[in-house]
């Protein structure tokens, strides 16, 4: 089930329950002045209806009401003043860097998530942290727009190609919790899902021991040896991939040199001779092809 608490303030992050009471805030000024003012269009359509048969009175001449404009018009004012104001205040609180966050680079790409840790282990669709110890997320993209959103802690930040946006968080609840990417990203955006796991810090330094065992020991399984693939790892006892030379080879298995565009092989010098000039393709009877035809 997706970590979605509706009214239900959530203690499982720093930050979470003061975002749920800014939105309980706004949802309670919203629901009040919701009831005031059908309240009073229900009350006036039924307290002033035209009944049957009765003649229709006269409409009293107002020509407005200083204090009533005032006061609509002071009121709501500092209502949003306020609205924005501890708005603006919790999201400072989310956006202030929390002193000795452990660093865990994020790359997010279709469609998946992946996680770099500190001491160079990696990880696909799955975050772990230990629970109590601040974090940042240093996060960016491969390809397109992505959006990293954790629902359960009220937590969002747009992960960019090109660029690098931050993200702290401080666990303070251990469990499973969502991580789903926000921003449409293309066909498989809905299946673009990870997992952050808080775990309690003895038993996070015992799988983080375990899992610098297995990196060293070189007994990653297929897919951890992919993970560590995804982010350019070196791995002990592995050969790395070198870039192959340009060309392709030929039916024999050699390979073909390129060749330069708007040039043609000679036989026999094997340098490449540009076409339309002298050297070029001939004519029947064995004319050059004049230079300004060259390119047409």
């Amino acid at each position: 089930m997706p970590d979605v608490y509706p009214l239900n303030p959530s203690d499982a992050t720093l930050i979470a329950h003061q975002v749920d009471a800014v939105f309980i805030f706004i949802l309670a000024i919203s629901a009040f002045f919701f009831v005031l003012t059908q309240g009073l269009l229900i009350y006036f359509a039924l307290r002033y209806r035209r009944k049957k048969g009765e003649q229709a009175a006269p409409t009293p001449f107002i020509t407005g009401n200083t204090v009533l404009e005032i006061a609509w018009v002071i009121i709501p004012s500092l209502l949003l003043v306020a609205i924005f104001g501890y708005g603006m205040v919790v999201f400072l609180r989310m956006r202030t860097p929390i002193p000795g966050a452990a660093e865990i680079q994020v790359v997010g790409s279709q469609f998946q998530w992946g996680f770099k840790y500190p001491d160079g282990r990696s990880s696909l669709n799955e975050l772990r942290v230990p629970v109590g110890k601040p974090v940042k997320l240093i996060m960016t993209s491969k390809d397109v727009l992505h959006g990293f959103f954790i629902p359960g802690y009220r937590q969002k930040q747009d992960v960019l190609p090109g660029r690098y946006t931050y993200l702290w968080l401080l666990p303070r609840q251990t469990g499973s919790f969502d991580i789903y990417c926000s921003q449409y990203c293309g066909s498989g955006h809905s299946i673009m899902r990870a997992r952050l796991i808080v775990m309690p810090e003895a038993a996070y330094l015992s799988w983080e021991e375990a899992e610098e065992k297995k990196l060293k020991a070189g007994t990653l399984s297929i897919a951890e040896r992919g993970e560590h693939v995804f982010f350019g790892i070196r791995l002990p006892g592995l050969p790395q991939h070198r870039r192959q030379p340009q060309g392709r080879p030929d039916p024999q298995g050699n390979l073909r040199k390129k060749r330069h565009p708007g040039k043609r092989q000679d036989r026999h010098s094997g340098r490449g001779v540009p076409t339309g000039v002298a050297g070029g393709p001939q004519r029947q009877g064995g004319e050059g092809i004049p230079a300004h035809h060259a390119f047409l």
